[in-house]
């Protein structure tokens, strides 16, 4: 009896200190840190791979450090000249300090969505609606800037800020298409002038260079005869020199004068 006691005796220890082990071994992947606590007191992150803890001295919290995507949901903002638009975007961010990312704020996540939000109100609605359409890189470039600013106390890293979607109200897309309308017909209307302009210019340097060479202009009359001509055309053109028209005019008589 007293040799089954003493078995029995040793296995209860063994098992119990197998359980120990096993309680004792930690894995954590290579994009993981674990925050060790030991009696409620923080002594470090530890990891990749194999390790030990003391068990139920020390708790373990594991924290990812690969890049979340984060979309920040649309938010009615008015901008500085009163138009109300609504706005969404995408926030990337990952943890960089583990241990203050689970020491310094409850939830990192939920706290970088809420600044992420409040900021991307305070940012669209300090400028207007011109330069959200416009200067859309320099507008992510300050809402990165202010929310890694805050976040970075709690070891969490903003890399990047989008704004995706501006959507605007009906009215005022009709009077921006309105507007985008009138612009292209000012950009037509001064092409055109410009067009005519350059033209003029250059029949007046022609007519310049006729002026100076004679045989030019029967040459050029040629040429537009030849065009004017086809093979299915039944139409007879006869040049008369201009010369000619004003010799006929000078030599009519002037009524009021005969009489």
């Amino acid at each position: 009896m007293q040799l089954d006691g003493t078995f029995i005796g040793v296995t209860l220890a063994v098992l119990i200190l197998v359980l120990l082990v096993i309680a004792a071994i930690r894995i954590v992947k290579e994009y993981e840190r674990g925050v060790i606590f030991r009696l409620g007191r923080v002594i470090g992150a530890k990891g990749p791979g194999l390790f030990f803890i003391i068990p139920i001295v020390d708790k373990m919290v594991k924290v990812s450090l690969r890049t979340v995507t984060m979309d920040i949901p649309p938010q009615d903002i008015i901008t500085k000249d009163n138009v109300t638009v609504r706005v969404n975007a995408v926030a990337y961010f990952n943890v960089t300090e583990p241990v203050n990312a689970i020491v310094q704020i409850s939830d990192y996540h939920y706290g970088t969505s809420q600044i992420a939000q409040t900021t991307l109100r305070s940012v669209i609605g300090g400028v207007e609606l011109d330069e959200v359409l416009i200067n859309r890189e320099a507008i992510n470039a300050r809402l990165q800037e202010i929310i890694d600013g805050i976040t970075d106390d709690w070891g969490v890293k903003v890399s990047l800020v989008e704004v995706k979607d501006v959507e605007l109200p009906e009215m005022m897309r009709r009077v921006m298409a309105s507007q985008a309308e009138s612009e292209r017909e000012r950009r037509a209307k001064v092409i055109h002038a410009q067009g005519e302009y350059e033209a003029a210019a250059r029949l007046s340097e022609a007519a310049e260079v006729m002026a100076t060479q004679p045989g030019a202009m029967q040459l050029r009359l040629l040429s537009t005869l030849a065009d004017v001509a086809s093979d299915r055309n039944s139409t007879l053109i006869f040049p008369i020199p201009v010369e000619l028209l004003r010799f006929a005019e000078a030599m009519t008589p002037d009524p009021s004068t005969s009489q």
